[in-house]
């Protein structure tokens, strides 16, 4: 593994971090695209208030000098900017209750009661994570396992994005569907229409990695299968339940001659078709990488579910934390820049991972010989 990376931070904690290893040397960033894909991630109709108030922007605290990347461990922050109306519920510390005054013990307390969530929320992780760690405030699991947590993903997928292009690797996405319908000039409507009704929706997007050289992944172990990782990857975000290469489930009702993509060759190998969305045997094929997502409709609902009080179980309806009531297109930019990450791991892995100056080298040499066989 070329690329390790872990995120930390809560929804609505002081930021978000991300530190990133194995960032090779001598990359420029592109601050102005990275800080684009974050503003992407909080667009779309559906989105709820809190991108009102949100302006995320990347703060790099090291592994970078003047705009290039130096090989040591990049260290990123994106503040939460509605942090100063959470600063009793989510301290850090202790709070010394008996230091206060009356009025502002009081206060205090009803700030920090007010935040605490008994009620259990369907689709959630609520009820698993109550019983998984013994949890009788759902708080403790809704903060880290917020969809918040994505834009420290985009960020790091954004700063990979930025070093592939060095290699013309370029990450697009389209939104096939929301909810059940197709027609994309009737997405907005569509999407407000389960809005007025406090209703949310889920939706199908399909990515296309173009440019991609011939040879990344490999064959010869399952955990270096490319479409594994890269499955792996895109079903780790959350609300995600389905991640398709290439024709995906639509293989499973065709033969085998109607759906292979035959090759040809004319200076160079090349397929008329691409059945298998640029991946065969773990590996790229030189053909675009195709990936289709499906998301679930987002489990926060105005018109709630019935559910259960985690401290007397009666019978009750489910919690509604503020939450947009459609993210299929910003579920769209998380996945573009997830797959940056494998794509980029998968890059290093195959060209080596010190210096711009010694990848620059293989990959052109590489390119060379498989485009003289």
């Amino acid at each position: 593994m070329a690329i390790r990376f872990l995120t930390s931070g809560e929804s609505h904690g002081q930021c978000l971090n991300a530190i990133i290893e194995g960032i090779p040397y001598g990359y420029e960033l592109d601050f102005d695209f990275i800080n684009n894909e974050l503003a992407k991630r909080q667009q779309g109709t559906g989105r709820g208030a809190r991108m009102l108030i949100e302006k995320d922007r990347i703060k790099i605290k090291s592994g970078v000098r003047h705009s290039i990347t130096t090989a040591s461990p990049i260290c990123l922050e994106i503040e939460n900017k509605d942090w100063k109306n959470w600063i009793y519920p989510m301290s850090i510390e202790k709070i010394d209750l008996d230091s206060l005054e009356d009025s502002k013990k009081a206060l205090v307390i009803e700030k920090i009661e007010e935040k605490k969530i008994t009620k259990l929320r369907p689709g959630h992780a609520d009820l698993a994570a109550a019983l998984k760690y013994d949890f009788r405030d759902i708080r403790l699991s809704l903060e880290r396992s917020s969809a918040r947590e994505t834009a420290t993903r985009v960020a790091v997928g954004a700063i990979c994005q930025s070093i592939l292009k060095n290699y013309n690797i370029d990450f697009s996405f389209e939104i096939l569907s929301i909810g059940s319908c197709a027609d994309k000039s009737e997405f907005d409507n569509y999407i407000k229409s389960y809005q007025k009704e406090g209703d949310s929706l889920g939706g199908v997007v399909r990515i296309t990695i173009k440019n991609v050289p011939c040879g990344l992944g490999s064959f010869t172990h399952y955990d270096r299968r490319l479409d594994g990782k890269l499955m792996g990857a895109l079903g780790s975000i959350p609300a995600i339940k389905a991640v398709e290469v290439g024709l995906g489930r639509e293989y499973s009702s065709l033969s085998g001659f109607n759906s292979h993509d035959e090759i040809f060759y004319n200076d160079k190998y090349y397929h008329k078709t691409n059945s298998s969305g640029g991946i065969e045997g773990g590996m790229t094929n030189g053909e675009d990488i195709v990936l289709t997502v499906s998301m679930k409709p987002i489990p926060t609902m105005k018109k709630a579910l019935n559910s259960v009080e985690i401290l007397t179980h009666k019978e009750v309806k489910a919690h509604f934390e503020r939450a947009d009531n459609c993210a299929v297109y910003a579920m769209g930019v998380v996945a573009v820049n997830m797959s940056a990450i494998v794509i980029l791991d998968a890059f290093l892995d195959k060209f080596t991972h010190d210096s711009k100056i010694d990848i620059d080298s293989n990959y052109n040499q590489y390119l060379k010989r498989i485009n003289e066989l």
